[in-house]
């Protein structure tokens, strides 16, 4: 998701294609999944757990269901259908002026092009590739966006409104400004899935209605720090604050209704709240910062930028602390003294 962010940020990102395969769990063809295994993987002893484990079903209310769970770890490693790197190069053809940033997480696309000609071409070849292997774009969730730094001037140009929006990961991106007047992309917690949440909440507090305040209490914190730990990203502060209001709201209509002579009012779960629930912070870096931690220097080995170069030099996993002690300031191998 950092990439995503970044890639729409700092590139010329001005339409994003957010696509999504039709039934994907349905349709997917276990064959393939094991063959593209089985270019990683050698033991077949493996490979035969693996192909147990997709055949294998989950009994619910005497209905057997096939689990999702490999699946959707199979899928998003090794289908092919979603290799968009190759598939980009293969709609290069003649090369397309623009530029593309193509990404996927199993059934989940997400694109963005500088021009819509590399994005329409880019998703009928798509469409073609999905076929090779039994799958479909879903007709009405598959939608091609005008998105990025240019969108809501390019819009506003031609009457047409705020830039839409696109959900990814369970964030739902949007097209903002920052206070010095830039472009800012802006991640808020998706609304189903907050309330999804919410509501999950509102039936198990209301199993844990006559539990101890205490036990309750020690209960909602650890729902939303694990709320926090996935959603306290950066421009998402007011959907954690939101969070935190509907769970106090719903511990205090829990405890009132313990007993007819209960007067629980707001002072009083505001201490609560103050005591036991965390209040929203971001937890995250930004975006740009952690993916140039991941990807320093554009390349898989690390690289350090010093001011006598403008590439820096690689450090070949020889840890700074030894470099700087042999005299190399910053670690940087090409400034070490002459001996």
């Amino acid at each position: 998701m950092d990439a995503l962010t970044v890639g729409i940020g700092n590139t010329r990102v001005n339409w994003v294609l957010d696509a999504d395969i039709a039934r994907f769990f349905d349709a997917v063809d276990h064959d393939w999944l094991i063959r593209f295994v089985e270019h990683r993987v050698g033991d077949r002893r493996v490979i035969r757990l693996i192909r147990k484990w997709l055949k294998a079903g989950v009994m619910e209310d005497a209905e057997v269901t096939r689990p999702e769970v490999i699946t959707l770890a199979l899928a998003g490693e090794h289908l092919p259908a979603l290799r968009l790197r190759s598939l980009g190069g293969a709609v290069a053809t003649p090369p397309c002026p623009g530029e593309r940033h193509p990404g996927a997480l199993c059934r989940d696309i997400v694109a963005g092009f500088e021009h819509q000609a590399d994005a329409e071409r880019f998703q009928a070849e798509l469409r073609d590739r999905l076929a090779q292997f039994a799958l479909i774009l879903h007709p009405d969730k598959t939608r091609l966006i005008q998105f990025g730094r240019r969108a809501a001037e390019e819009r506003e140009r031609a009457g047409l409104g705020k830039p839409e929006t696109f959900d990814f990961l369970g964030f739902t991106h949007i097209c903002g400004q920052s206070r010095r007047g830039r472009f800012l992309l802006f991640r808020r917690t998706r609304r189903d899935r907050k309330w999804a949440k919410v509501r999950e909440v509102k039936e198990e507090l209301r199993r844990r209605m006559h539990d101890p305040i205490p036990s309750q209490g020690q209960w909602l914190r650890q729902v939303m720090a694990g709320f926090f730990a996935y959603h306290a990203v950066p421009t998402n502060l007011d959907a954690l604050a939101a969070f935190r209001y509907h769970i106090m709201v719903l511990w205090m209509h829990t405890l009132t209704r313990r007993s007819q002579k209960d007067r629980t009012g707001w002072d009083r779960i505001n201490r609560l709240a103050d005591q036991w629930l965390p209040r929203p912070r971001i937890l995250h870096p930004r975006p740009n910062q952690r993916f140039a931690v991941k990807h320093q220097g554009g390349s898989r080995m690390r690289e350090c930028r010093t001011s006598c170069s403008v590439r820096g030099c690689p450090v070949m996993g020889i840890p700074t602390a030894i470099l700087e002690h042999l005299g190399a300031p910053n670690g940087c191998t090409s400034c070490m003294p002459k001996t």
